[in-house]
């Protein structure tokens, strides 16, 4: 047995013995893929984080917004935060974080009137200058709530009926005299006003509205809309046109059905402020009725008839909520309880800035201010953070942006009175503190310890019986 267990032993010793180069060829082959393998997997990873990092820093430096919500629990929001969407916008003075002169910007035109915006765009090119761009970033990075406009129609022209489907619509009558109309849900209730220069108007997101001069002059508003994005607004003539034409012929049910829905043209020229050529052929009996005063006052204030808060150097007025109407006028309370309603609403007033007054350096705990400059011209500035600090001059036509929480001041330095109408991103009450109060509030001693001088110095820092919120000289 031991032998033939040898002889089978020798036998297979020798048929294994020519297998082994092939065997040894093999596992270097499977060596050296494995390696190259490896090699290509480590130049892929290396690949992919230098792609990643490149991304990372274009995305964080150039278009990406800063986590506000994280940063306010820090309680590190500042404007260094600001991002940027362009190298060309780090050429730009920073002031036009903000200022914006409306008045050089694109007209949008239309045959019944003009509109131009103060706004946000995501694309970056439709921006009319790197200074616009820088303000349009500015507001909507600080989470504005607000975007401005004017709307200017011509004698009989119209804003056509349409709604806003993110954004609130408050503004100020400046000059001409218009008929509203306001169609709550359901359409069962319609209100229509008159108003005129010194007068607001409102609507609520997604309410359908129009606007028509029915004056000789052109009647201009001063307009803002409660979004910092991209306002949404949809005209009721383009989403008809946007209706198949069976589904309008069902829905409104008109003699002839379909071929009645489809003797309506589409116009080539976007009709969004209307003025037809033929309007006298068009129109024969236009009424312009008046609602009654429960239902007008919701939508109406009258700013300029409304109490004038007097100052030394100037004077306010408001058209805000004010709780359980204290000091309003009965149908100024209609209007202060329906703001308040509503989300997102804004507080309105004008400031008037008698020739050489000051508005005191001064920011808001709860709202953004946004305002236009209707007449006269001054200088503003802003300390947003300790590393960014401005000042700039301003006239007909601007508007400017105060961030919540940054100190600003404006002064009339024209021989007229320096005029705002101004918007605050809050529909509760504004809260405000001005630099004489906070110094009054603050013990002496504090003082003292903090600017390195006498404690019985600050004794220089008068009191007075009438509040200093504008002042003169």
């Amino acid at each position: 047995m031991d032998e033939d267990m040898t002889q089978k032993s020798s036998v297979k010793t020798e048929r294994i013995k020519p297998e082994r180069p092939m065997e040894t060829k093999s596992q270097w082959s499977l060596l050296k893929f494995f390696l190259l393998c490896l090699l290509a997997g480590m130049v892929t990873i290396v690949v992919g984080m230098v792609a990643l990092s490149l991304v990372w820093v274009n995305y964080s430096g150039f278009n990406a917004r800063p986590n506000y919500e994280a940063n306010i629990e820090k309680h590190e929001v500042s404007f260094q935060e600001i991002p940027r969407m362009s190298l060309l916008q780090d050429q730009v003075d920073p002031k036009f974080r903000f200022l914006h002169h409306l008045t050089k910007s694109q007209k949008f035109e239309f045959p019944g009137g003009t509109i131009q915006w103060s706004r946000f765009r995501k694309n970056a090119d439709q921006y009319e200058n790197k200074e616009a761009m820088e303000f349009g970033q500015s507001i909507n990075a600080q989470r504005s709530k607000m975007t401005f406009g004017t709307l200017l129609l011509k004698g009989k022209g119209m804003r056509v009926p349409h709604w806003h489907a993110n954004a609130n619509e408050q503004g100020y009558v400046l000059t001409g005299r218009a008929w509203i109309g306001v169609v709550d849900a359901g359409g069962s209730t319609v209100t229509t006003y008159h108003v005129k220069a010194g007068q607001l108007i409102f609507f609520p997101r997604n309410t359908l509205h129009w606007l028509k001069n029915v004056g000789a002059e052109d009647c201009l508003f001063l307009l803002f809309f409660t979004t910092h994005e991209e306002l949404q607004s949809s005209d009721v003539d383009d989403v008809f046109f946007s209706t198949p034409e069976d589904i309008a012929a069902r829905s409104l049910k008109p003699k002839g059905g379909v071929d009645f829905i489809r003797t309506f043209q589409k116009q080539a020229e976007d009709q969004a402020i209307n003025l037809p050529p033929n309007l006298a052929q068009l129109v024969h009996n236009p009424k312009y009725e008046q609602s009654r005063d429960a239902l007008v006052w919701r939508y109406f204030f009258d700013l300029k008839g409304s109490t004038e808060f007097r100052f030394p150097g100037g004077i306010m007025q408001w058209a805000r909520y004010v709780k359980g109407g204290r000091g309003l006028k009965p149908n100024e309370r209609i209007y202060s309880e329906f703001l308040h309603s509503k989300e997102d609403t804004l507080t309105l007033g004008t400031l008037r800035i008698y020739r050489t007054g000051l508005r005191q350096p001064h920011f808001h705990f709860n709202a953004n201010e946004m305002g236009y400059v209707i007449s006269g011209c001054g200088k503003v500035g802003v300390i947003a953070s300790p590393a960014l600090t401005t000042d700039f001059s301003i006239g007909v036509g601007d508007v400017v942006f105060f961030p919540v929480g940054t100190q600003h001041y404006i002064k009339s330095t024209c021989d007229e009175d320096l005029l705002f109408i101004l918007a605050f991103s809050t529909g509760n009450q504004l809260e405000t503190l001005d630099m004489d109060d906070y110094f009054h509030a603050t013990a002496d001693h504090i003082l003292a310890q903090l600017f390195f001088k006498k404690q019985d110095e600050f004794k220089k820092i008068p009191r007075f019986k009438e509040d200093q919120a504008i002042n003169l000289p």
